[in-house]
């Protein structure tokens, strides 16, 4: 089985990839996992995977029970945590006994903002089951839930013990989710690695066919570059801004849209709309802009939604967690693997951004 080790001293952990459950009970016996186990997931997610999970860890000598949340964004919620910490205690769970998060991103989120609060905090382990997930919420150890309008207001640094990346979950996800993800993955490349962007490039077929070996060598590339940026700067104080990449008005766009695009198509349109502001300050080349277009549209994105007013839009960045001294933070693109973090786009530029991506 493939593996990937992420340094962080005492929280350090190892992201394994493979295209079966049939590895999970080894993976968790390297970590020493505590008997009693309480398996977060959703309703949809649940009648896919959970009784598969549960059982072969039952099996393995484990006492495993299964909390399903509602499926959803709209869902990730203080009422989903206490639900989350209620089953918890009816499961028996004491400060020694472990959550699993087996789902996409909201549910790898709450489950460990859950585990981060309940009896002042346990350990939990990742289970992603959709590309978006296993390309970057499930690696890093960002948890939290969305509160008056603003995306993961309330939430905690929280890493799992370990990630188990099962690729052939991505065959029963619906394609516009594996179009979500496929933004994170390219923003990855955009952001720190030219040679991985190449490879996203050239290998979309295989990739877009969902071929086990292809999405493995995908998944370990991808999560080693986040993974740098992570071990560099665990908390977020610097270099991991880079992440927000297409992040600022993607989030606004998110929510203006009351969440009917996925958090991922809203990023690949932050994306485009970062880019614009690049070209017109000069740091990256028309064609380059033009080239993370191109292969955003490759992978299914759509460059350009209608919007809400752009007033609208703008208000919804105000709430944006990563504003400093009332400033928005932007991630622009250089060249493909190159980024800067800047805090001085202007109002009038932001308008034109979002009318760039706007019909």
């Amino acid at each position: 089985m493939d593996k990937l080790y992420v340094d962080l001293g005492e929280r350090s952990y190892n992201i394994f990839f493979t295209d079966s459950f049939g590895g999970l009970a080894d993976c968790m016996k390297g970590i020493a996992a505590p008997k009693k186990l309480l398996i977060v997931t959703d309703t949809n997610v649940a009648p896919l995977y959970a009784d598969e999970v549960k059982d072969a860890l039952n099996a393995a000598g484990y006492d495993a029970a299964v909390y399903a949340v509602a499926a959803g964004e709209e869902n990730k919620n203080m009422d989903a945590i206490l639900g989350i910490c209620r089953a918890s205690i009816e499961h028996g769970l004491d400060r020694k006994s472990m959550m699993i998060a087996l789902g996409g991103g909201v549910v790898g989120d709450m489950t460990g903002f859950a585990a981060s609060i309940y009896m002042r905090g346990i350990d939990f382990i990742q289970i992603p089951t959709t590309l978006l997930a296993q390309s970057d919420s499930s690696v890093g150890g960002k948890t939290g839930v969305d509160f008056m309008d603003g995306k993961n207001i309330l939430g905690a640094f929280h890493q799992p013990r370990l990630v188990y990346i099962n690729v052939s979950t991505l065959k029963t996800i619906p394609d516009i989710q594996f179009v979500s993800g496929m933004g994170e993955v390219i923003k990855h490349g955009i952001i720190r690695d030219a040679e991985f962007y190449k490879f996203i490039k050239g290998n979309s077929q295989l990739i877009r066919s969902l071929d086990t070996a292809t999405l493995i060598k995908m998944a370990k590339q991808n999560c080693a570059i986040k993974a740098k940026v992570v071990i560099s700067d665990e908390r977020e104080s610097g270099l991991r801004e880079i992440l927000n990449f297409g992040h600022t008005i993607g989030h606004a766009v998110e929510s203006a849209l009351n969440f009917r695009l996925t958090h991922g198509e809203c990023v690949g349109l932050g994306m485009a709309a970062a880019a614009h502001i690049s070209v017109n300050r000069g740091l990256i080349g028309a064609d380059e802009a033009t080239d993370i277009e191109n292969v955003l549209a490759l992978y299914g994105f759509r460059l350009k939604i209608s919007l809400p007013s752009a007033d609208v839009v703008y208000e919804y960045m105000q709430h944006d967690k990563k504003k400093a001294d009332g400033k928005l933070k932007f991630v622009l693109p250089m060249r493909i693997g190159e980024v800067v973090s800047v805090r001085d786009v202007t109002k009038d530029e932001i308008y034109d951004a979002i009318e760039y991506i706007n019909f």
